[in-house]
């Protein structure tokens, strides 16, 4: 099966199932001498993980990560990083039930229609189970953006259901903000704002309740990235960008800066105009008219042209609700027959608070890719 693989400078490779032995990530192009250990991966990993709170599955994974290669004495070494996440807690039985009946809203029948052959245990290879190798080479990937440039990559909840939190400055959200509330408690849903997040909670818990799911929304940062990066035509950094946060599950939609929102806009007011920077050192600067320049503001959301631009690279990912519920739906089988089903198994009633490690390492990624590249073209032209 092709499309396993993802990135050209920084490269990963996945492979694994739902129900299978574990899940295992190749990283091609990390540069020597980055520190890297296994609890540098499981900060990510433990948010992403199931079983972390009440409104997420209680699937029960430690999600416990084995560095196999390219890593000595605490440092990567320039070569394949291979690191293997075993699954621990698989109960294939409760899909027995679906082996020959597809799922609304799952990738069963187009699986078959593919294949003609599927695993029917849990999603398969289309698992979100799968995304446990993303996020171990997201936080490589996190470690190597913030080692060669201080940035950072950070998501949060900022929609559940028709719930929309009020954050206006997406760029100053800090992780503490996202993970834990005023009082130093988990803040479970991932939420800076901890007036709607309680609101959010309420609503997942009351979807459960219905044996339903609910949808939302994310967003995702990246502060510190400079400006430079991406390609002009096929290689944008927001083509990349996109198709990163759409090859995560269930993603329906993705929208950088003012998105959607400039269909309604003239110009004149959708365009951000340039200004010098308030303040600016021109020794520590190799370019200095580039770099003491900025916008007022940030409606193109960090990228112009596909380029990036130096400020704060901005999307948001629209999450479809859990398709797999307890609540019995109409389907059909194999044969074509028409039936009805009830998913078993345990399955979160909403995935944004769990999807929100995923999107960042997607991102982080891609940034990691094409700062690489860019290093690249630099060289080259300082070579010639």
């Amino acid at each position: 099966m092709a499309g396993n693989s993802f990135g050209q400078a920084f490269r990963i490779t996945t492979a694994g199932e739902s129900h299978g032995p574990g899940n295992v990530v190749i990283v091609d192009g990390v540069p020597a001498g980055i520190p890297l250990t296994t609890d540098d991966l499981l900060i990510d990993l433990n948010r992403r993980r199931p079983g972390q709170s009440h409104i997420t599955t209680q699937r029960d994974e430690a999600d416990l990560p084995e560095i196999l290669a390219g890593v000595f004495e605490g440092q990567t070494t320039g070569t394949s990083i291979a690191i293997l996440i075993r699954n621990t807690d698989q109960r294939s039985k409760d899909y027995g039930n679906i082996q020959d009946v597809y799922r609304p809203g799952h990738a069963d029948f187009t699986l078959d229609a593919k294949y003609g052959f599927r695993d029917y245990r849990g999603g398969g290879r289309s698992s979100a189970r799968e995304t446990t190798a993303r996020v171990a080479a997201g936080a490589i990937a996190k470690k190597l953006l913030a080692h060669a440039l201080g940035a950072q990559v950070i998501g949060y909840v900022h929609q559940v259901g028709s719930i929309v939190a009020e954050v206006p400055h997406p760029e100053s959200v800090t992780l503490q903000q996202v993970e834990y509330l005023a009082d130093g408690t988990p803040n479970i849903i991932r939420c800076p704002d901890e007036a709607t997040g309680s609101r959010m909670i309420a609503l997942i818990e009351e979807v459960r309740k219905q044996q339903d799911s609910i949808g939302g929304a994310a967003t995702i940062v990246a502060t510190g990235i400079p400006a430079g990066l991406g390609e002009p035509v096929f290689d944008k950094l927001k083509a990349d960008l996109a198709k990163a946060l759409f090859s995560l599950p269930a993603v329906l939609g993705v929208e950088y800066g003012i998105g959607f929102g400039c269909a309604t806009m003239r110009g004149s007011a959708n365009n951000d105009y340039f200004v010098p920077k308030d303040s600016f050192d021109a020794s520590t600067s190799a370019i200095p008219a580039i770099d003491n320049i900025t916008t007022q503001t940030n409606r193109h959301g960090g990228m112009l042209g596909g380029i990036s631009s130096g400020q704060a690279i901005i999307l948001r990912a629209a999450v479809k609700p859990t398709s797999s519920l307890p609540l019995e739906q109409p389907t059909v089988t194999r044969a074509g027959e028409a039936t009805t089903i009830r998913t078993k198994g345990r399955h979160d009633p909403c995935l944004l608070p769990r999807f929100i490690p995923m999107a960042e390492a997607m991102v982080a990624i891609v940034l990691a890719d094409h700062w690489l590249r860019w290093c690249g073209q630099k060289n080259w032209k300082s070579a010639t």
